[in-house]
């Protein structure tokens, strides 16, 4: 049976060969290209991939997954499909659902929410919820530059806490608009805020994510 993780991989694939590696993507300097190169050097060249964490080797980081991006690009797709090397802790399978569910789903929101007709996309009920529980876990670290206080909450009125301050902010959604939100694409999701307008404001501005 197919993990979320697994099935988002390939609608990430799928939807990178479809565009092409010129495509825009939300990601700030990013063509497509370089999002496909991004996924493989963070699943394949852990010595790298640390500089997302760790700024000091950010300059290396950066270095490698310049020379990934020169790659063919019908290569770096096919890395994307075949998944990590056995070695590699993302090739266990619960660490792949855990790590990579929530990582293929906003970056392949990236790409389809950057392209001039792309449509919203219906969730079924079991990966939102899934959506939702990767959220609550990891809430407070997406919410930790907010300037304000960050509420988020489903339409049926669930809620977790991002940060804790005032004045409160709450940001009402489908858990996927929610991780979008959360994870820095502010101006790409569908959600409605709730609270004063110059705090709102300023969350729509921030910095959040990881």
């Amino acid at each position: 049976m197919s993990t979320h993780a697994q099935r988002e991989r390939l609608l990430l694939a799928d939807l990178l060969e479809t565009v092409g590696p010129g495509a825009p993507t939300l990601c700030t300097g990013w063509k497509a290209r370089d999002l496909a190169a991004h996924v493989v050097v963070r699943e394949r060249r852990s010595d790298a991939a640390a500089g997302v964490v760790f700024k000091p080797l950010a300059p290396r980081l950066e270095r490698v997954q310049e020379e990934f991006a020169a790659k063919p690009y019908e290569e770096l797709l096919q890395l994307i499909r075949t998944g990590p090397p056995k070695l590699s802790p993302f090739a266990l399978k619960q660490v792949d659902e855990a790590a990579n569910t929530v990582e293929f789903f906003v970056h392949t929101e990236d790409v389809r929410r950057a392209q001039p007709d792309w449509a919203p996309r219906d969730l079924d009920p079991v990966f939102a919820d899934a959506l939702w529980l990767r959220l609550e876990r990891m809430a407070r670290v997406l919410g930790r530059k907010s300037p304000v206080g960050l509420v988020l909450r489903r339409p049926d009125g669930r809620t977790a806490v991002a940060h804790r301050g005032a004045p409160v902010v709450t940001v009402t959604g489908e858990p996927g608009e929610l991780i979008l939100f959360a994870f820095g694409r502010q101006g790409a999701s569908h959600v409605e805020l709730d609270g004063d307008a110059d705090a709102a404001a300023k969350l729509r501005a921030a910095e959040l994510g990881l």
